[in-house]
């Protein structure tokens, strides 16, 4: 797709900014990884064979009953027995002593008899975010060499929670910030554009909305509802939209007076045409100025309120709740170094690419 003259000299604003260009390149390979987090860090192999069958557990269900297990319920790659059942495919006597037969497996044959041996290819990390490990030490466990950031005080994974927990974060900000800009920009526009009576009355209702205590709302809705996703998600926005309406509204209070407007009218262009094709695009550089306070702001709301335990459900890859946890247990302080960097580094990448993004929209900066 080609790009306009007016778009192309700002992707070059953006590229000579190095530090938003390189952040932005640093960030999409983080957050494109995250995206198939279930194939770095999962409990379940990426693929199985299994008597010369292939089976990948990572996108598909499959029953114990498949490799020769008792149970219909879905197999436990990780518990021994269900690992000999796949090396040697579906021996009896794995039922007996699982680990003693695999190491027996290893020449092909078992008490006698020939196997085709199987085998499991594991993900880079072999944990999901929710997977409970057998720990020779108390925990949380420090770092080694099987759990690269330690455990956490319930013996799940670090790091695989932190991969989970990014990705989790990053879809909730820019959910709640791509629908709350909208209403907030629409809601702007419509003020400023028309003034009026328009102007007052939705000056008076936001001022009425801003006065609603919203972590009382949260605490009431999840103490009902329950704490999820989805209802973070709506309670945020609903509490967010308002943030943009300002700046937005007095763009167009001061565009809406400006001879080209005029002239649009007196040509017979519609008011939306006249908003939102003409307007807006000049108000979009105060716009994109707040983007990278909304964009942190709703990382650290959802940290928050899983800090108070008001946010998503405790077995989810939060890392609120991570901080939560580094807070509760000083003697693991792996927990809180590696909750501070993770934060650092997410926040400092999307204010860095939202910083080059509003230089770029603005005419009067250049880079040399």
């Amino acid at each position: 797709m080609q790009l306009s003259p007016l778009n192309q000299r700002r992707w070059r604003n953006f590229k000579r900014n190095r530090r938003a260009f390189w952040s932005l390149w640093i960030f999409l390979v983080l957050f494109g990884l995250s995206l198939f987090a279930e194939f770095i860090a999962n409990d379940k192999p990426l693929i199985v064979n299994y008597r010369g069958d292939l089976y990948f557990p990572v996108v598909k269900f499959y029953p114990e009953t498949a490799f020769g297990g008792d149970f219909q319920t879905e197999a436990s790659y990780r518990d021994p027995e269900v690992q000999c059942l796949i090396i040697t495919g579906g021996l009896e006597e794995c039922f007996d002593d699982p680990e003693a037969v695999m190491a027996d497996a290893e020449d092909g044959e078992v008490n006698g008899k020939k196997i085709e041996k199987g085998w499991m290819i594991w993900p880079l990390v072999p944990y999901s975010y929710n997977t409970p490990n057998e720990l020779d030490t108390a925990a949380p466990s420090p770092p080694d060499a099987e759990h690269w950031l330690g455990t956490d005080d319930a013996t799940r994974d670090v790091l695989a929670r932190v991969i989970y927990g990014f990705r989790l974060s990053i879809l909730f900000t820019l959910i709640v910030t791509a629908i709350s800009s909208v209403i907030g920009i629409i809601a702007g526009a419509i003020q400023g554009y028309f003034g009026g009576w328009i102007d007052l009355g939705l000056q008076r209702m936001l001022e009425i909305w801003g006065s609603v205590p919203e972590l009382y709302v949260i605490i009431i809705l999840t103490a009902i509802i329950g704490r999820s996703f989805w209802l973070l998600v709506v309670i945020v926005i609903l509490f967010g939209w308002p943030r943009l309406v300002g700046v937005v509204r007095a763009e167009f209070l001061r565009a809406r007076n400006f001879e080209y407007v005029r002239a649009a009218k007196a040509l017979g262009v519609s008011d939306r045409k006249i908003m939102f094709r003409h307007i807006l695009p000049n108000a979009m550089v105060a716009t994109l100025t707040f983007l990278p306070f909304i964009i942190t702001g709703g990382i650290a709301t959802l940290a928050s309120l899983d800090y108070l335990g008001y946010g998503l459900p405790s077995s989810a890859p939060s890392l609120g709740e991570l901080t939560l946890q580094a807070k509760q247990n000083l003697q693991a302080p792996w927990l809180g170094f590696t909750a501070f960097f993770v934060f650092a580094l997410m926040l400092s990448l999307l204010v860095f690419i939202f910083e080059g993004v509003r230089d770029a929209f603005d005419p009067r900066k250049t880079f040399e």
